[in-house]
């Protein structure tokens, strides 16, 4: 049984190192964002390089622990730090600017992808890699669209382009996949500093969006 529960420990621990620096990037940038009032793209690149830092030292501990230091020689050192970057670079990118037609209800929320805040696309494509399944129901709108659904027009709507440039909502597919699933869903957008709303609407999603600060309580 302690044999068990140490394996168990160890996959823990090991998960929770691997998803510290995701997290870590994610919710660094809403911080930075929404209390210390810095511009998007300012506290990607800012996160991306303590993400980077951090990323280089848990590589260089688990090097360490592996080979061990007498095995650390310059140009591993030197490979570790390019490898470390290419590694963030890419996570950025392709979360900001990839979504695939299987996560999107239809073409045109596809093509309407990089009009989401970065901080949600990130949020979004992060947890595709765990949940392939993950369905964008909705993105964009303009008011007509509430009225075509049946619904009343909103005027503070977050699913609107914002000052910012950028659509600050989106609405993601629960119908048919559990509640545990979606509990879980729910609760990663909230550790990561989201906004979320369980509602039905014209069908049963998860509406999840950021505040934008000259629209307050707007949703």
């Amino acid at each position: 049984m302690k044999f068990i529960l140490n394996i168990l420990g160890f996959f823990v621990k090991a998960f929770l190192l691997i998803a510290f620096p995701f997290w870590l990037f994610l919710r660094g940038n809403i911080w930075l964002y929404e209390t210390q009032g810095w511009n998007h793209w300012l506290a990607i690149a800012a996160m991306a390089f303590i993400v980077f830092i951090v990323v280089r030292v848990l590589v260089l501990m688990l090097w360490d622990w592996i080979a061990g230091p007498q095995n650390l020689t310059r140009n591993t050192v030197k490979f570790q730090k390019y490898l470390v970057g290419i590694l963030v670079l890419g996570y950025v990118g392709i979360t900001l600017l990839n979504l695939s037609g299987e996560n999107a209800k239809s073409g045109k929320i596809q093509k309407e992808y990089r009009e989401l805040h970065p901080f949600i696309r990130m949020a979004v494509g992060t947890w595709i890699w765990l949940d392939g399944e993950l369905m964008i129901t909705d993105g964009a709108r303009v008011p007509e669209d509430y009225k075509k659904m049946g619904l009343k027009s909103k005027k503070n709507s977050l699913h609107y382009k914002q000052s910012t440039g950028y659509v600050h909502a989106m609405d993601l597919r629960t119908k048919g996949r559990g509640e545990v699933r979606n509990s879980i869903l729910k609760g990663y957008f909230q550790v990561l500093g989201f906004n979320t709303l369980r509602h039905h609407g014209t069908a049963d999603h998860l509406h999840i969006s950021l505040s934008v600060k000259d629209r307050p309580g707007a949703i």
